[in-house]
């Protein structure tokens, strides 16, 4: 294995969003006198894009609105969210990027977020000058768990899957990651680690522990 290629997911592994998203979602669900849980969350919607969770949620609480209606309800509390704020990075982040950065690897964000997430936090937290493309929901007619995202950002650097070695916190992400072919390290957080993670290639407790393994195997 010679990787080239390091392909981050966005929420969960390099910002800690999952927080405020499901306290966006339940301001989104409260005017249709849904209660969203923190356990149901949990268990049920981190890692998932919007219109999936909407789909969701819909049938969880028998909502009498359209999917992707509630969808761009939640798209846009994130743009307000964001339009004040950003996703705060996980621990770690900026010295694993900063590294690998030095160490000549090339980096992506393929995520199942909007372009605006993304180019928020990579704008924010100074990210932008180390990342060579970013993938998002925007880009891709299937989002995760479908494979398109990460077949999309190869074809733009012209790699193959074996080159590229992805980094995902949830289970619908490493089937996307898997689904391409890549080689998939799952760093779990506090709302995905009860998740099936064993089809990656290794598990680890944070992203800052990736960095052995991966030098193991660059080129």
């Amino acid at each position: 294995m010679s990787i080239k290629v390091i392909l981050f997911d966005h929420d969960g592994t390099l910002v800690d969003s999952e927080p405020t998203h499901f306290r966006i979602w339940q301001g989104v669900l409260a005017p249709y006198g849904a209660e969203l849980s923190e356990a149901v969350y949990r268990e049920h919607h981190a890692g998932l894009p919007a219109l999936a969770n909407a789909e969701d949620m819909i049938a969880r609480f028998s909502l009498a609105v359209e999917p992707t209606l509630l969808a761009r309800q939640k798209a846009a509390a994130t743009r307000e969210f964001l339009s004040q704020s950003a996703f705060p990075l996980m621990p770690g982040v900026l010295q694993v990027v900063r590294h690998f950065h030095t160490l000549g690897l090339r980096q992506a964000i393929v995520t199942g977020s909007g372009h605006a997430v993304v180019t928020a936090t990579a704008r924010t937290h100074g990210l932008e000058p180390m990342l060579a493309t970013t993938v998002s929901s925007d880009d891709v007619e299937r989002n995760k768990p479908h494979p398109d995202g990460y077949l999309l950002a190869m074809q733009r650097l012209g790699v193959s899957a074996e080159e590229c070695v992805a980094v995902e916190d949830t289970e619908h992400g490493l089937a996307a990651a898997v689904g391409a072919g890549i080689t998939c390290l799952a760093v779990p957080n506090d709302m995905s680690q009860h998740q099936d993670f064993s089809r990656a290639a290794d598990r680890f407790g944070g992203l800052a522990d990736i960095v052995e393994w991966v030098e193991a195997r660059r080129r």
